[in-house]
């Protein structure tokens, strides 16, 4: 039997205790350190969650015996963070985006190669049964040749997060790299394609600082000329999430479809004919997640969505930036800028 995985946390944040330490305790990993760019709050967390070492630097950090680096501080920090714990000999599950740059996940993806080290992206829709069920509908021709997807990404950002989100665009604060990152990845693992280019508005609601967008929408163009639609916000309380996928054959809908839980409906609609669709087990996300990371550790697979992921779904991100400041329809930088062998 493999040996359960070890974890250095570097960032002392609220998905690391609510969602990550409870998924890794599950499996039987633990985590071991914990970096917080406050040594207060690091020490806090650590005794709060019984993390036995809260290190005061990443080279601390990284010292303690581990397996993995779990990292989920602010995005701007994430490139150097990766390429050390690399450089170190660990795996990196990094949350996304990956990081604030192109340049910047390219090297990350790069580090984690030349390391030997297994590299993930923390998308964790990839692990929903319901958006699983839904990408294995429309791979399995369930639809017919897809033509549309509707994203309803548009949520209130609950108190405990309302810090960096909402007033610091430099760590990726905005709905953008929150959450339509997140639409990005869905959308390519659901329809097996990648994005083109995008055209986007977005405006201030009030929640936000002056300056940080809020609300965005965004239309989507995919190859084999599929459209995508979707409406991110922090401002929205009473709407609750959803995915529709329209294809020659059918349309799918799914209700509560983007979030951190395993929960959901899935309907497939033929003519006047309306289907539940089984979504299967609805096991917790994060430890999907973290199981499927641990596999790949282990020599069994891929994590559920890997750096090549990552450095896709923000490529889709910084063109939507792009587009919002231009006003015009704006090309995703493509993957293959990068040697396919780093990859």
């Amino acid at each position: 039997m493999n040996r359960p995985l070890r974890w250095v946390l570097v960032g002392a944040s609220d998905i690391a205790a609510t969602r990550m330490i409870p998924a890794m305790r599950a499996l039987g990993q633990e985590p071991v350190a914990v970096l917080s760019g406050s040594s207060e709050r690091g020490r806090r967390f650590a005794e709060r969650h019984q993390v036995p070492v809260a290190a005061g630097t990443l080279e601390e950090a990284l010292s303690v015996p581990a397996d993995a680096v779990y990292i989920s501080i602010t995005n701007e920090l994430h490139r150097d963070q990766a390429v050390a714990a690399a450089a170190a000999g660990r795996h990196v599950l990094c949350e996304k985006p990956l990081a604030m740059t192109l340049d910047d996940a390219a090297d990350i993806v790069r580090a984690a190669r030349a390391a030997k080290v297994v590299l993930g992206t923390n998308h964790h829709l990839r692990a929903s049964p319901v958006i699983r069920s839904i990408q294995k509908l429309v791979a399995d021709g369930g639809i017919g040749r897809p033509l549309a997807v509707r994203v309803h990404h548009a949520v209130e950002l609950p108190e405990r997060l309302r810090g960096w989100r909402l007033n610091n665009p430099t760590a990726g604060g905005g709905v953008v790299f929150d959450i339509t990152v997140h639409d990005a990845d869905a959308l390519r693992f659901v329809l097996g394609r990648e994005v083109l280019d995008v055209t986007a508005t977005a405006v201030n609601q009030g929640l936000a600082v002056p300056g940080v967008e809020d609300a965005a929408m965004t239309v989507l163009r995919l190859e084999d000329d599929v459209l995508a639609c979707a409406h991110d916000a922090f401002t929205v309380p009473h709407a609750g999430t959803a995915l529709e996928v329209h294809g020659t054959g059918g349309s799918v809908f799914a209700t509560d479809a983007m979030t951190q839980d395993p929960d959901g409906e899935v309907v497939l609609r033929r003519g006047g004919t309306r289907t539940s669709v089984d979504v299967g087990p609805r096991d917790d996300l994060y430890i999907t997640g973290l199981r499927a990371f641990a596999e790949a550790v282990h020599g069994d697979g891929t994590p559920l969505a890997t750096g090549a992921d990552g450095f896709a779904s923000l490529a889709v991100a910084l063109a939507v930036r792009d587009a919002l400041r231009t006003g015009t329809r704006t090309p995703v930088t493509p993957m293959s800028i990068l040697q396919e062998e780093a990859l």
